[in-house]
């Protein structure tokens, strides 16, 4: 629940049906070894037929959360991360090796389970985010997004992948614009990730977050950038 109570889309132009499944490139490993990801469109009815999905997504997530450094919650039981997670549309990223053969989001029409091949999850997906509406009503063409990264996969360029995804997708969604409430100042990955994407600092909010220090010895207050890009040229987000 946000401060806007529940926030539904209420732009008829949204698409009814999931997107297509894409490719997208990850850098080589040490060794060069070629690698890609597809990314799916999820929805919760899906992820709750494919064996143990859901249950591995909300570990994942409610451990991020846990460790108190990039979402301002402080919990997440599994029935909140469904509703939390999954009130908007969920995209999943799966890895591959060798060569995808194309250019970044190419159509594929690879499923979930034929991308596992037969791997467990934890092998398998290296990301997922959401896409929802960041405002009520009359803003609702205005997406935010969550991304979560495996700790075991942080490192490998996944979240790249993702981002470059979710620019992709969002406005395929019907967004015209994506905003950021609170990337800390101290995930500097990821501030300059998005700024590779041309997404703007918008603002600072002083304080924003009561985070656990990264060496583990207690809290402290951290300010966060409001992060905007428009997807669209008319000048009108």
């Amino acid at each position: 629940m946000s401060a806007y109570g529940t926030i539904v889309r209420s732009n008829s132009e949204f698409p009814s049906n999931p997107l297509p499944t894409t490719f997208w490139d990850v850098r080589p490993t040490d060794a060069g070894q070629q690698r890609y990801v597809t990314i799916h469109h999820l929805s919760v009815s899906t992820a709750k037929s494919l064996d143990g999905l859901i249950e591995y997504l909300g570990v994942i997530m409610a451990k991020e959360i846990e460790d108190g450094m990039t979402y301002p919650q402080e919990t997440m039981a599994l029935d909140a991360f469904e509703s939390y997670f999954f009130s908007g549309d969920v995209f999943l990223a799966i890895l591959h090796s060798g060569d995808n053969g194309g250019l970044e989001g190419t159509e594929t029409n690879l499923t979930i389970q034929d991308a596992r091949q037969g791997r467990a999850w934890s092998d398998c997906v290296v990301g997922y985010y959401y896409v929802k509406p960041n405002y009520p009503g009359r803003s609702s063409h205005i997406c935010n997004g969550g991304f979560v990264v495996p700790p075991h996969h942080r490192g490998g360029g996944y979240g790249s992948a993702l981002a470059k995804s979710y620019v992709h997708n969002a406005p395929k969604l019907g967004y015209r614009a994506s905003v950021f409430n609170l990337v800390y100042t101290n995930n500097v990955a990821s501030v300059k990730l998005w700024e590779r994407l041309d997404f703007k600092k918008a603002g600072l909010i002083p304080k924003a977050g009561r985070l656990r220090r990264k060496d583990g010895n207690g809290e402290e207050y951290v300010d966060a950038w409001v992060i905007y890009k428009s997807f669209v040229d008319d000048g009108i987000a």
